[in-house]
């Protein structure tokens, strides 16, 4: 079916208001937060019911177009990237908290309604949601499900895939389906595990049901200052290694502290090699007693400086420049290029030593602003997209850093997803059986790849071309594959 005519089709069933077909309306749908990866789309539907989302599904279904899901468009991997010849569904208008219980602690909310806006709406009820991903003031919490976000507090409070309960979801056909329930746990097959985190390709989420924690009695950050980045890498594991599980606790290196002292003067030491923000969070007893024992591991570590937030005001200060280290990063550099791995705490030194390397010989500054506490790195690549060939050096540098993860045990990424960004290194961290395992899930759920296509799950054909298929005993897999 020609564009004009699916066009046609759509607004048969919807409002004009609901239907984008002009490109420079289009225009703001052409990426997501990885601007290097441009695409304009067909056309963006922009519905405010579900009987709508269901009649575009209906129809890309009928009329095999290909459908991708966006949230805010903050994803870092190119996960919501348009095709030129299929619909962006764009759930912005599905910005509605529907219900808050509060003797349950659980939210009932629209993927469009933003991270942040879930606390704000239960703070007078002295609650709170636990993931908060940097862009948590935009991220909608329908994207947090597809990319299974994480944030700063993930290392004691989990990660999306931990703080949700249900699920509405809309199949490629209009099937609603709803999986897990208001309940702790529900029978069968563990659906809502497997909806976390696929990056829209199994269905369309319409609601979802959120856990709400209560707010800790009080909150305090230990920030200290290491002349080496292998100090500070130890110290996260020597940290763990005592018993304690921080709210949160993120690594600085130099070129991110500087840059964020520029940008927004938080009082970071300056002389640091490094500097580890280590929030500790509970009872007023229960902190304190944590808090000189994170000082004793620091000063045992080789800390050069120590800080102990002294009011909210201070704790919000400290936790604001790592908030702000991402746009902070304009000011050293025209683009930058963030990755996203997760690796053992105990590899964190080598593996950072190794980026160092890495950068040298891309010539290529690396700037690591990061989870340590579970691992999670977040290399950002400085480049100047204007430089020819200095895009596709950074992609292949980026490359060899989530190559690395996979060499000492670790992935390809913790919470930004695969999306079109790492697609290759797939086909580096799982075997052939995996990856056809992969792919009988998703014909289950979409049989005609139409949610998504092209993300998250290579082809064998892309891992043969890229060279990473395993070959055992000198039998080559799939013969028949060509490769160039």
């Amino acid at each position: 079916m020609s564009e004009n005519n699916f066009t046609t089709r759509l607004l048969k069933h919807l409002p004009q208001r609901c239907v984008i077909t002009n490109a420079e309306e289009l225009r703001p749908y052409e990426c997501d937060a990885l601007s290097a990866y441009r695409q304009l789309p067909m056309v963006v539907v922009i519905p405010e019911t579900v009987p709508q989302v269901q009649t575009v599904l209906r129809l890309c279904a009928e009329h095999k177009v290909p459908v991708v899901a966006r949230g805010s468009g903050t994803g870092l991997s190119g996960g919501a990237l348009p095709l030129d010849n299929g619909v962006l569904l764009s759930l912005a208008r599905f910005n509605r908290i529907v219900d808050i219980d509060v003797a349950n602690r659980i939210a009932r909310v629209q993927p469009g309604v933003t991270n942040l806006s879930i606390s704000n709406a239960v703070a007078a009820h002295g609650l709170y949601y636990a993931p908060d991903p940097s862009s948590q003031i935009a991220c909608s919490i329908g994207g947090n499900v597809a990319e299974n976000a994480g944030g700063v507090h993930c290392l004691k409070y989990g990660l999306t895939t931990h703080n949700i309960l249900a699920l509405e979801v809309l199949t490629i056909e209009g099937e609603q389906l709803s999986i897990g329930s208001q309940a702790l746990d529900a029978p069968g097959y563990d659906l809502l595990a497997l909806m976390t985190g696929s990056e829209g390709l199994l269905g369309v989420i319409t609601e979802v049901t959120v856990k709400l924690l209560p707010r800790p009695e009080i909150a305090q950050v230990v920030m200290a200052a290491f002349d080496s980045v292998d100090a500070a890498g130890a110290s996260v594991t020597a940290v763990i290694a005592s018993g304690i599980i921080p709210a949160g606790l993120e690594l600085l290196d130099k070129p991110a502290i500087e840059a964020v002292e520029k940008f927004i003067h938080t009082g970071y030491p300056k002389n640091a090699a490094a500097i580890l923000l280590c929030e500790l969070d509970g009872t007023q007893a229960d902190v304190s007693a944590q808090i000189k024992r994170v000082n004793q591991v620091f000063r045992e570590a080789g800390a050069i400086d120590q800080q102990v937030s002294r009011n909210e005001e201070e704790r919000q200060r400290f936790w604001a420049g790592r908030k702000a280290a991402f746009p902070a990063m304009g000011r050293l550099s025209p683009d930058y290029y963030c990755m996203d791995g997760t690796i053992p705490r105990k590899h964190l030194a080598h593996v950072l030593n190794q980026i160092s390397i890495l950068s040298e010989a891309y010539g290529l500054p690396i700037c690591n602003v990061f989870h340590a506490g579970d691992g999670n790195l977040h290399p950002l690549i400085l480049y100047d997209a204007n430089k020819a060939g200095e895009l596709e050096r950074t992609e292949e540098l980026g490359g060899k850093i989530l190559e690395l993860c996979v060499e000492v045990g670790g992935t390809i990424t913790g919470e930004h997803g695969v999306g079109l960004e790492k697609i290759n290194q797939m086909c580096v961290q799982f075997n052939t059986a995996e990856l056809q395992q992969f792919h009988a899930i998703k014909s289950a759920f979409d049989a005609d790849n139409l949610l998504n296509p092209g993300k998250a799950i290579p082809t064998l054909h892309r891992c043969a071309e890229f060279g990473a298929m395993h070959v055992h005993h000198g039998e080559l897999p799939h013969p028949e594959l060509e490769r160039f």
